[in-house]
């Protein structure tokens, strides 16, 4: 059985204190509810970033419908305008101002399929534009509510990390001079038990797994010398015996 000097296993016990408080530091720090928040935010805002790029493309092309459209309106137009100056004139044959004025007509027809193809893109072009309008001020508060909850978390991690440091240099103070042998082996059961590697010996229970201890073990725990290092038989930590 290893030994270890009894008031170092007593202040074991300090550190033990400590490091449960570190841990639960850390893992306030690790689990903040703002994070969810955070990444809740980013991940909609790259999404809408995406989106919003799809609409941007989407509505460019729809612009560009409208004006071809009307660049197509606008050429039938003048050419029927001219066809009209001409027959205005009556010059030509009979003939000529006959094919004028059926062409006049045509065009006329022309022109309406083509402002319906005007429209119809304009009406387009107005949705897509209030659809990517409404994206972009989501962006906008997505963008606010991620510096608010930037800010906030920034401020939680500054006053869980102060907390964080003071804990450590008390811990500090209280691990020092401890035995060596009796750090190194708390720390491996800290390692693999989460996080306690000691516990106070209560009456007849372990106070790390809260299993009573059976009279044989007990008796010969209560046998040993004060410097012996015991350990729980359930779960492994180490045993310090309440004084």
């Amino acid at each position: 059985m290893p030994t270890a000097p009894a008031a170092d296993q007593v202040r074991l016990l300090a550190v033990q204190e400590f490091d449960l408080r570190l841990q639960q530091a850390r893992h306030r720090r690790d689990s903040l509810p703002v994070l969810a928040t955070i990444a809740a935010l980013e991940g909609e805002g790259g999404e809408l970033g995406d989106h919003i790029v799809a609409l941007s493309t989407d509505a460019g092309d729809i612009r560009r419908e409208v004006t071809k459209a009307e660049d197509d309106v606008q050429n039938v137009r003048a050419r029927a305008e001219r066809d009209r100056a001409k027959l205005d004139s009556g010059n030509g044959s009979a003939k000529d101002l006959q094919a004028l004025q059926s062409e006049v007509v045509a065009l006329a027809k022309r022109q309406g399929d083509l402002e319906d193809v005007e429209l119809d893109a304009m009406e387009r072009l107005e949705a897509a534009d209030e659809i990517l309008a409404t994206a972009r001020a989501r962006a906008l508060e997505i963008e606010a509510a991620l510096a608010v909850a930037v800010t906030e978390r920034d401020a939680d991690f500054a006053t869980i990390d102060a907390e964080i440091a003071g804990l450590a240099a008390e811990r500090a103070a209280a691990a020092a001079g401890i035995d060596a042998g009796l750090a190194a082996l708390y720390e491996r059961l800290r390692a693999s038990h989460g996080g306690v590697g000691a516990a106070v010996l209560k009456g007849n229970q372990c106070q790390g797994c809260h299993m009573n201890v059976n009279p044989g073990d007990l008796a010969r725990m209560q046998a040993a010398s004060a410097d012996d290092v015991l350990r729980c038989e359930e779960c492994d930590r180490i045993l310090v015996r309440a004084v």
